[in-house]
């Protein structure tokens, strides 16, 4: 299925392009999308603060060579390490950037987030808590164990097997129904129109095979109405769906004010519904370091095996970084690094009260 620009959609393209890359923060110089290059300063959009913050935390970390690109998915391999972009976006819009900012990646498991707000603002919250569960597993992000101890329920929606589910209980009358919904909430928090990786969507697809067998066994456990190979074909392609950092930072953004995209204007979410998206990205959204990342930072946040990485501070601001080279449990090492550094010069843990 492929889907194009219309005109509107490539003149809110342009001018939202107009507003990060020529009105504020360290952005890149005459940079367009799929473009890189050199973080240059420019005209401040956020405030002095914040500005020192991410350029204190991209000059500390630009040269760090720690970690190693995910080669599972043979495509993510061939991305280039040294690729480094920090976008933070307050609720107004405001924001600062540097670094490798409009170079297209695959999102990965970072729309898992998205697709979770789609059937919670469709469906309720309550069907994401009996359909799909909202506990950590305590098991590795693709357990077929945590299947069979559980027999499929209590999986969280932020691993393979509960995002698996959770696709599959978008409601649609056809696959296409269905991936239009998908693509369209990721449309909607990025605002702007999205497209799929297809090189990495094919090498996906060729080396799913772990993922249809996580399909099949919730399917046989009756956790989601659709054909379970459908559910994971779908799934496949919106982790293989292109962002920037710079969308990244206005997804993270849209959460952070209560799912108003703060760029366009657009109320995709509720206040309600962000809250418990939120929730979930507090408990599995790095997957088996999502309590140490909670612990150190106090963010919501999720990573993706492409090098992405979002952290919300509610209702203050929202954080994108793109740093391909990975740790051991599959978050990127720079990108981590930069949003713990930006967010405690800013304030952003909202667990750190002060005394009165």
């Amino acid at each position: 299925m492929r889907y194009q620009q219309s005109q509107d959609d490539q003149s809110l393209v342009a001018n939202r392009r107009q507003l990060f890359l020529g009105a504020g923060g360290f952005a890149l110089a005459g940079a367009a999308a799929g473009t890189v290059g050199r973080a240059q300063p420019m005209a401040p959009g956020g405030s002095p603060a914040v500005d020192a913050a991410v350029k204190a935390a991209y000059e500390r970390y630009r040269t760090l060579n720690e970690g190693a690109n995910a080669d599972y998915i043979p495509a993510l391999a061939q991305v280039p390490s040294s690729y480094f972009g920090i976008v933070v976006v307050a609720p107004r819009g405001k924001h600062s950037s540097v670094g490798d900012l409009n170079v297209p990646f695959s999102i990965q498991s970072i729309s898992k987030v998205f697709t979770l707000a789609l059937v919670m603002k469709e469906s309720g919250p309550d069907a994401v808590v009996n359909g799909v569960g909202v506990d950590a597993t305590g098991q590795a992000f693709n357990s077929i164990e945590a299947i069979e101890q559980y027999k499929g329920h209590e999986m969280n929606p932020l691993v393979n097997p509960g995002a698996i589910a959770t696709v599959g209980q978008v409601t649609g009358a056809s696959p296409d129904e269905v991936w239009a919904k998908i693509i369209g909430i990721h449309n909607d928090c990025a605002g702007r129109t999205l497209e799929v990786n297809q090189p990495v969507y094919k090498s996906e697809s060729d080396t799913n095979q772990r993922n249809r067998a996580i399909g099949m066994l919730m399917s046989a456990y009756g956790r989601f109405p659709m054909d379970p190979l459908v559910a994971t074909d779908l799934y496949t392609r919106q982790c293989s769906i292109n962002v920037t950092a710079t969308d990244l930072g206005i997804m993270a953004a849209t959460l952070a004010n209560g799912g108003k995209n703060p760029v366009t204007g657009k109320v995709v979410l509720t206040p309600d519904i962000t809250s418990k998206v939120l929730a979930v990205m507090a408990t599995a959204g790095l997957y088996d370091d999502s309590g140490r990342w909670l612990y150190a930072t106090g963010l919501p946040g999720k990573s993706g095996v492409g090098g992405g990485l979002i952290a919300v501070s509610p209702g203050k601001f929202g954080i994108g970084t793109f740093a391909p080279p990975l740790d051991k449990a599959g978050n990127s090492v720079r990108g981590q690094k930069a949003i713990t550094d930006i967010s405690d010069a800013l304030g952003g843990n909202p667990y750190l009260a002060q005394q009165v």
